[in-house]
């Protein structure tokens, strides 16, 4: 099991030393890997996994959330959902536009328009800088309702219990039982996930992540290896 905050991996809890499993040829293709799950799996907690193999990660949730504090994307969304949800320092204030969009489809979608194409854009301008590795990877919560899958080489599923996921939102985000399940209703379902997925890495609290990412990891290189 990973804990939800902080992974700490050394060389003595692995079976290979960590600068052996993964060599990087300048002549290989460079996979793009996406890393997925639903609310509350430990999405996050695996990537930080994956970076301290090396890995650089694209964190496009997080890349939403700046986005949402540029001048004129804060524009669009006040002229599309409304003056109040801005705070006294002018920037969205995100549950209020949580609030205002996830129990409405219509406006879901067109916050989506707003913010996907831009998360996109500075992927492929962030693919653009990466050199010397042997496999990038993106980091997104809703990566096949988006349709992004496509973009990628190999799909990982995080996955974890339900009960399991409601209480790490609900510690996570102060979050009441039903708001987590409300927004968990407007993601595929993690069966779904997983007969689409690559792979899997099962985090619970009775499973070990890190040999499934290692296994995950070195069969990456493998594949990359041998383009």
């Amino acid at each position: 099991m990973l804990a939800e905050t902080g992974v700490k991996i050394t060389t003595s809890r692995c079976r290979f030393p960590l600068n052996s499993l993964c060599l990087y040829s300048e002549d290989s293709y460079m996979l793009k890997v996406g890393l997925t799950g639903s609310i509350g799996s430990g999405k996050s907690t695996i990537a930080g996994v994956f970076r301290v193999l090396g890995i650089p990660v694209y964190h496009a949730d997080e890349e939403a959330k700046k986005i949402l504090d540029q001048p004129e994307i804060i524009d669009l969304i006040v002229k599309g959902f409304g003056e109040g949800l801005t705070g006294t320092d002018g920037l969205i204030v995100r549950k209020a536009l949580a609030a205002a969009v996830f129990c409405d489809a219509e406006k879901l979608s067109r916050l989506n328009s707003i913010i996907h194409p831009r998360v996109r854009t500075h992927f492929s301008e962030w693919i653009g800088n990466m050199a010397d590795v042997q496999y990038i990877m993106q980091e997104a919560a809703i990566m096949y309702e988006s349709g992004f899958n496509s973009f990628f080489d190999k799909i990982i599923v995080v996955a974890a219990p339900v009960e399991e996921r409601i209480a790490r939102v609900i510690k996570r985000d102060k979050m009441t039982r039903q708001q987590v399940l409300d927004r968990m209703d407007k993601q595929w379902s993690e069966e779904k996930k997983i007969e689409l997925a690559d792979y899997v890495v099962h985090n619970s609290e009775h499973s070990q992540a890190i040999p499934q990412i290692l296994e995950i990891h070195q069969q990456l290189c493998s594949i990359s290896a041998n383009y």
